[in-house]
């Protein structure tokens, strides 16, 4: 078990949007709770709560990243990722296993919650919804919440927005580019606000 981190580093103040305390909010002090015994807070990460995080915690225990040598292992433990079925070299299904699991319920919800979200995971998983559909798109943004919350525990790291700075930039400058293209097929031009 990880030594507590609250001595060392103090729990950063609630990242929230909501104005008021939520109704499904616990009343007592469950988030500095789960800090103290997992040694990082994932309400940071965007989609997590923390009834969320209550419910990782409880289903997964404080040590589960020990057992899973990758965060892809950890995800298609969860069913999250496409169980490839491949005969002859022919691809039978591609279909995510069935598997009923508290933890991966608790992950599609913080992925469903980030259609609103102003940041790097929102603008992905909008732009998964649109290409794939939303029960495809949930699943995906489900496995990538599960990647980082193996990595985070595993490495008993904080969770830095910055590191998807790159990515958003990225997905910045190609939207840009798709605007120009559509513009300058309708004869317009693109002026930036100065």
């Amino acid at each position: 078990m990880p030594a507590a981190p609250c001595a060392t580093a103090p729990l950063p103040p609630a990242k929230t949007s909501h104005k008021q305390a939520q109704r499904n909010e616990p009343q007592s002090a469950a988030r500095e709770e789960c800090y103290r015994v997992l040694g990082v807070d994932l309400t940071a990460v965007p989609g997590f709560q923390t009834p969320t995080v209550l419910v990782l915690l409880c289903e997964l225990g404080p040590e589960f990243a020990e057992k899973f040598p990758s965060g892809k292992h950890f995800g298609s433990w969860l069913g999250l990722c496409p169980d490839n079925r491949i005969t002859g070299g022919k691809i039978y299904s591609v279909r995510t296993r069935d598997v009923k699991s508290r933890v991966a319920e608790a992950l599609r919800l913080a992925a469903q919650s980030l259609h609103c979200a102003e940041n790097y995971f929102g603008e992905l998983y909008r732009r998964w919804k649109a290409r794939l559909g939303s029960p495809k798109a949930i699943t995906a943004m489900a496995h990538k919440l599960a990647r980082l919350l193996w990595h985070l525990l595993k490495f008993q790291q904080p969770f830095n927005p910055e590191v998807f700075a790159k990515e958003e930039a990225k997905m910045k400058r190609q939207k840009l580019a798709r605007l120009q293209t559509l513009a300058t097929t309708l004869n317009y031009t693109l002026v930036p606000i100065q």
